[in-house]
């Protein structure tokens, strides 16, 4: 022991070196510098911001008024980096106001610990002095537990640094003893009970306190445990008043229960009992009031520590189902815990909760008779509780019950809901295994969200990290090196759960130690417990790695290599799991040797119902590249490419412990064609689609990270204030457990068209998957390797007349692909999207896929053989060409077909066959036509409403100005041949066009098509100058003209000659209107009688 005694002294030499404030010592009323090296620390080679988890000694007590939660980076200050390795901390205006200590007590020293972002590394807990006053508590140490024996005396001394004080002392809230001297001596007579002790130092307005104890040797009592009853609490069943307590405590020798039914001053009528063939205390409690919540503690005692290890311990019990926190407790929003037990005035550290006459959660039919899904149809949703809304709590899960059903998953999983230190965290630091953690809601909340999520066909599990636990443990703490004296320290050789150092290389927290049979005692009690009271449908092992005793914490290959032991005795682990559920889902987060998972995977597979544990299978690296456009092959995303009999791996392309796909895809995809770059936005989602069709339909059970269905875009390094700090941001290190923004429900992502539709397609494929047994079939993928996936699953046992082929094809380049088919056979196949049809005749024939793209072939429609005959809405295309000429009738109908068929197409009634994909109907008169297209055999119809145009003739207006004549011709059909008075002038495709002329000439116009007619105008005098317009018209023809008579008589001819029309008009304005309306479309002739008769040409359309 003196070995260990002169390192401790050592590094805590080395620590205080570190640290010094400004000034020194630090004062109570005025600015205070802490300064630290980090030179010599644990974070000696981070680069990353420093933290400090700083408190104060208020009253005597340490580690008061603590600035916000361990691992919070928003309120925990930061330290600001001086230069090299030197650091500071500036608290100011004074430490009663930055802690926010009332001015009425005594604050004796600084307490702080300094620590990386992640809260993984960190130094030694450090006390500074405040104020020239201070106090020295010489016998016993301060905040020590003395061991003594039954009428045996006490003896406190104790002195400070400035002169005559007030010494007053207490024990169990009584003053015993009062003194003003500068050093204090004075004994305790004849103790038979255990003492609570505060001593009080008073100079003028400071006081300083000091807290210690004496626990009385009860000598435990030798009796046999009544049989039947475990570790833990063990309610009486027929007696609601009382509960009997057992607690395996080696090596120990008395243990006390303190708790709120004794005041928290246990006398021998609560010191435990000891059973004298398992060592195991016990202690029955009675006089209990049934449905009162009681908080209790061990007061585990060892008379003859290990060197700096603790006589006593004050714990939880390591069963807990509820424990209450004084560092916790206070952060939990009464709307999610509401009437949570007040944390006992006084005591220290956790408490465990303890109620007899519970009402059992009354769980629906839907839980009781729930039947999980098959392990190879399982499609689970990974869900962070804290991230998933605002609300933060199993409520918030609840409330959107319908966003899981639609879908489709079938089971959720949630990361560690165990009671963890601190509130903002992922729940991978572990304290208590089978308590339920505040933060998140109550018991009886999440079992309501269980059975909700039955109801509803989804089946629950839960993360669970049971390779280690943290500092706050009560097995790590009842045998713990503890130096400063503290509470909290590593295990020491003695303890018979954890390795005094890890023995694999991944380590957090503390090590367990998994070969021990108490290990495995307390590991099967976590087991039980989440099934039995939760009725929980699985569990995913977290690190499995760390469960080998045969590493060390550097050996980094060793622990990437088979072990055995680790082998066996998880095996034991799913072994006892089986035990009380056959169906239950084991799940290894492993990611190590195909060889060792195989034992995993193969195990107990032939059995029925089948067995076989599921094994993680990271598969981000390879799906993120082809998210971005890049090459890469997804083989590996196959159970059977690892060995595995049956399909046991669990692919995913994202997980909480990896980077976001769509992040990379904006900051690194493929931008090499601007109509197709990845980096945007749209871009991006657009391709996520295609990653749930080559991902969630590869057989075997899959998982889903929560809101990649909505492609999720935050980077998981993003901080609390929404910058980006990755492990490689040295001025910051990187925020990967902070809480993350939730724009899926702020900006509302349902109803953005874009990242919808990646909801709605995987919704579908999930429900593919889950509902057509041929998911389950084997497969195949061909160009594993390229931008074009090709994947062929198919299951030769299903029934002829079922869905048992799939062909699931995807371009991830960036501009479209044609992609290889190979169709098992020819004919018709159905896009599983929206069950319409494919023809195929030629099983190699490639398909055209847009980049981003995707498509799912079967041989027969999804979920239903009553589904109807669809083709896809592109099949077709119905083309109307128009008349060439007015009145020509020769209009087309043209409908070309994609896919071949005996197809039939009604068009206004008139039938036409055709089987060449192709149908042309010529000579056509102009008007509109409904077209019907059927297939023979099938009952199938699809309907366009098309119009064929009628000819155009040749229209147009002019102008004339200094013998210039300006033509816009506005119908006909280029080039334009152009004549005065008969002559050739020139030819023209322009519809604007200037020609020389002179008063009396006559301007002709013809068209590349005669049947469109002539465009004539006569340039007449002014006086006899006339005009018409519009012209062509469909109805009013207004003439202009000089003329001052009231009236005008106009004659209207037809072309041949004939008289059409002789009436008097009214002249408004020197302007006549005709009414044309009624005319059939043509060309006429308007005679009007002025005093030189006027002909104009009138264009009725």
């Amino acid at each position: 022991m003196k070995k260990i005694t002169i390192l401790f002294l050592l590094f805590s030499s080395i620590c205080f070196a570190q640290f010094t404030t400004t000034p020194s010592p630090a004062v109570a009323n005025g600015t205070v510098t802490l300064n630290f090296n980090k030179t010599g620390t644990p974070l000696a080679a981070y680069s990353g911001t420093l933290y400090a988890h700083i408190g104060l000694t208020v009253n005597g007590t340490r580690w008061q008024n603590v600035k916000g939660n361990w691992g919070n980076n928003t309120t925990q200050p930061a330290l600001t980096l001086v230069s090299g390795t030197t650091y500071k901390l500036e608290i100011t205006p004074d430490l009663y106001a930055f802690f926010g200590v009332p001015a009425s007590n005594a604050i004796t020293e600084i307490c702080v610990v300094i620590r990386n972002d992640a809260g993984t590394m960190q130094t030694a807990d450090t006390f500074f002095n405040v104020g020239a006053f201070q106090a020295t508590l010489t016998a016993p140490l301060q905040n020590s537990s003395t061991i003594i024996t039954s009428g045996q005396n006490f003896t406190i001394s104790a002195t400070n640094t400035n002169g005559d004080a007030v010494y007053t002392l207490s024990a169990n809230g009584i003053n015993i003893n009062t003194a003003t001297t500068t050093t204090y001596n004075f004994t305790h007579s004849n103790l038979t009970a255990n003492q609570n002790y505060v001593l009080e130092i008073t100079q003028g307005a400071t006081t300083i306190t000091k807290k210690f104890s004496v626990i009385v040797n009860p000598a435990t009592v030798s009796q046999a445990m009544p049989s039947g009853l475990e570790d833990g609490i063990n309610y009486n069943n027929s007696d609601a008043t009382k509960a009997t307590l057992v607690l395996d405590a080696p090596l120990k020798d008395f243990v006390y229960v303190a708790g709120s039914f004794n005041n928290w001053q246990p006398g021998s009528n609560y010191a435990m009992k000891k059973d004298p063939v398992s060592g195991k205390f016990w202690l029955e409690l009675s006089g209990l009031t049934p449905g009162t919540k009681y908080s209790y503690q061990y007061w585990v005692v060892d008379a003859t520590p290990l060197a700096n290890s603790p006589a006593m311990v004050k714990t939880a019990d390591p069963y807990s189902t509820l424990v209450l926190s004084p560092f916790d407790d206070p952060a939990i929003p009464a709307v999610t815990y509401p009437d949570l037990p007040a944390y006992p005035a006084g005591q220290e550290r956790e408490v465990t909760v303890l109620q007899t006459g519970e009402i059992p959660y009354s769980w629906s039919t839907a839980t009781t008779n729930f039947v999980k899904p098959d392990k190879e149809k399982l499609v689970v949703y990974e869900v962070l509780v804290r991230d998933f809304d605002a609300k933060r709590n199993y409520q918030s899960l609840i409330d959107r019950i319908d966003y899981f059903k639609n879908l489709k998953i079938n089971a959720i999983q949630l990361m560690p809901v165990m009671e963890f230190e601190g509130n903002e965290s992922w729940g991978y630091n572990t304290s208590f295994h089978m308590a339920l953690d505040k933060f998140y809601g109550t018991s009886e909340k999440l079992k309501e969200l269980i059975d909700k999520c039955h109801q509803n066909g989804i089946a629950v599990i839960l993360d669970v990290a049971l390779n280690h636990a943290f500092g706050r443990n009560p097995m790590n703490r009842m045998w713990m090196y503890d130096p400063d004296g503290d509470g909290w320290g590593s295990p020491s050789t003695e303890n018979p759960y954890f390795n005094t150092t890890a023995k694999h290389s991944y380590s957090v927290g503390e090590d367990f130690n998994h070969q021990q049979s108490r290990t495995q005692y307390y590991v099967h009690r976590v087991i039980k417990h989440w099934i039995e009271e939760y009725k929980i449908d699985g569990l995913r092992w977290d690190l499995t790695k760390g469960f080998t005793q045969n590493c060390t914490a550097s050996d980094e290959s060793c622990t990437n290599a088979f072990q055995q032991d680790r082998v066996d005795v998880l095996k034991s682990y799913a072994d006892y799991s089986w035990s009380l559920d056959p169906t239950h889902y084991t799940i290894f987060e492993h990611l190590g040797t195909d060889a060792e998972e195989q034992q995993w995977a193969n195990y107990r597979i032939a059995e029925t119902p089948s067995k076989g544990i599921m094994l993680w299978g990271k598969m981000t690296n390879e799906y993120n590249e082809l998210s971005m456009g890049y090459t890469s092959n997804i083989a590996r995303m196959n159970s059977s490419s690892r060995g595995f009999t049956k399909n046991r791996l669990m692919g995913y392309a994202e997980s909480h412990d990896e980077e976001r796909l769509m992040y990379k895809n904006l900051q690194f995809g493929n931008n090499t064609n601007a109509t197709h770059n990845v980096r945007n936005q749209n871009t991006a989602l657009s391709r996520m689609s295609a990653i749930g069709a080559v991902s969630l339909l590869i057989p075997g059970p899959k998982m889903i990270w929560h809101f990649g269905e909505l492609g999720y875009d935050d980077s998981i390094f993003t901080c609390n204030n929404g910058t980006v700090n990755t492990p490689t941001d040295a001025s910051s290190g990187d925020c990967k457990l902070d809480t993350k923004p939730q724009n899926q429900w702020t900006a509302n992502w349902l109803n953005n068209d874009n990242r919808y539709k990646i909801y709605a397609d995987w919704a579908r494929i999930i429900k593919l998957k889950t509902q057509e047994a041929v998911f389950s079939g084997t497969v195949t993928m061909t160009n594993s390797s390229s931008l074009t996936k090709n994947i062929k699953i198919s299951d030769a046992s299903l029934p002829a007349n079922s869905l048992k082929e799939v062909v699931i094809l995807s371009n991830f380049d960036v501009t479209t692909q044609e992609v290889a088919t190979g169709f098992p056979f020819p004919g018709e196949w159905y896009n599983l999207m929206d069950n319409s049809t494919l023809n195929v005749t030629n099983v190699n024939t490639p398909i055209a896929i847009p980049a981003g793209q995707f498509r799912i072939y079967g041989n027969k429609p999804a979920f239903s053989a009553d589904v109807p005959f669809v083709l896809p809405a592109d099949n077709f295309t119905v083309e109307a060409k128009a008349e060439t000429c007015l009145n020509k009738n020769n209009g087309e109908i043209i409908i070309t077909a994609a896919q071949t068929y005996n197809y039939t197409a009604r068009i206004n009634g008139v039938n036409y066959n055709f089987t060449n994909n192709s149908l042309t109907v010529p000579n056509l008169a102009s008007g509109n036509y409904t077209i019907c297209i059927t297939i023979d055999g099938k009952t199938f119809e699809q309907c366009y409403n098309v119009t064929i145009n009628k000819g155009a003739t040749l229209a147009g207006k002019s102008t004339f100005s200094s013998d210039k004549l300006s033509i816009e011709i506005t119908e006909g059909t280029f080039p334009y041949q152009v004549f005065i008075n008969g002559s050739p002038q020139f030819e023209t495709e322009s519809a604007h066009f200037t020609v020389a002329a002179q008063q009396g000439d006559l301007l002709e116009v013809k068209s590349a098509k005669a049947c469109e007619g002539i465009y004539t105008k006569k340039i007449v005098g002014e006086m006899e100058n006339a005009v018409g317009y519009p012209n062509p018209t469909q109805n009013l023809f207004t003439i202009l003209t000089p003329t001052s008579k009231k009236k005008v008589m106009i004659e209207l001819y037809s072309t041949t000659g004939q008289l059409i029309s002789k009436e008097s008009y009214a002249v408004v304005d020197q302007k006549v209107q005709l009414d044309v309306e009624k005319l059939a479309s043509g060309i006429y002739i308007a005679k009007v009688d002025l005093e030189n008769p006027v002909n104009i040409t009138v264009i009725k359309k």
